[in-house]
């Protein structure tokens, strides 16, 4: 789990990631849960911050080890019921193990992770480092030689992809050069402090879901299951999809208006978790110059 407030950036390791969910939370923030398929080397990982229960059943569907720095309380439960390999920095011995201050920024953003500590951290708590035998992957990649190409009566050009997040702003803009949507949030690129690289993917998933506030701090229920819309993004495309999760322990599936499990191109992929109620925010442009 990342920090995604303005004085938390810029936020380090997450150009690494191969897959970014961003959710909204509390106060019209949003939130970033990077997922690593190789995580030894990472230099400096973070601001590590808390979970939300959400969070959690989306990383199950990678068969995932989870790192957080505590929890809102609707997810302690589950945390602490043995179900997901957790790694949570209010246990001292993983703070230990894991977790390091950067004296530079405030709390709550001074806690960060490296890779050697992920490695101390999975060592300490003695997690499985293999997927369990059923895993049969999260997605399905085009194979080298057949990229994805979209089409179809849903396609439409998508140079500019606007998630709808009402603090960061976020956008996406395509680069047809390299075939690859740049990332940029709070006015500015959105880069990684580790090299101070912009962020830029190959593919954007937009998971249009049911979200409703819990308390009245403002605290969030999202659905993971279930089925609904959304959008497939890639190469300066879109088409509709509808997502399919038959529980938090499998993976999402995504699936075109034929019914035909979507196929991503080779490549980091970002999710963006809308709200169902607020699809008005959600803007895919044919060009640049038509961003609000």
């Amino acid at each position: 789990m990342i920090g995604n407030t303005d004085s938390a950036l810029p936020q380090y390791g997450i150009g690494q990631a191969q897959i970014i969910y961003e959710a909204p939370v509390e106060g019209g923030l949003t939130r970033l849960m990077g997922i690593f398929q190789d995580y030894k080397d990472i230099q400096k990982l973070g601001s590590v911050r808390s979970s939300r229960l959400y969070y959690a059943y989306y990383s199950m569907g990678f068969d995932a080890i989870y790192l957080h720095y505590g929890q809102a309380s609707y997810a302690q439960g589950f945390l602490e019921s043995g179900q997901i390999d957790d790694l949570n920095g209010l246990d001292y011995a993983v703070d230990q193990a894991v977790i390091y201050r950067d004296s530079s920024k405030r709390a709550p953003h001074n806690a960060y992770a490296t890779g050697e500590g992920l490695v101390a951290g999975v060592k300490l708590k003695n997690y499985e480092k293999n997927y369990k035998d059923d895993f049969k992957g999260h997605y399905q990649f085009a194979p080298d030689e057949e990229p994805t190409v979209l089409s179809g009566s849903t396609c439409q050009d998508a140079a500019v992809v606007q998630p709808g997040y009402l603090i960061n702003k976020p956008y996406f803009e395509y680069n047809p050069q390299d075939g690859l949507y740049y990332r940029y949030q709070y006015g500015a690129k959105h880069v990684d402090g580790n090299d101070s690289s912009q962020l830029a993917v190959k593919n954007i998933l937009i998971q249009n879901s049911g979200v409703r506030t819990l308390d009245d701090k403002g605290y969030l229920e999202i659905a993971t299951t279930g089925e609904g819309t959304g959008w497939y993004i890639t190469d300066g495309k879109a088409i509709d999809l509808t997502w399919k999760r038959t529980d938090n322990f499998s993976p999402t599936r995504y699936y075109d208006k034929d019914g035909r499990e979507i196929v991503l191109n080779q490549g980091k992929t970002w999710v963006c978790i809308t709200d169902n109620s607020h699809l008005d925010r959600v803007h895919i442009y044919a060009d640049a110059a038509q961003m609000q």
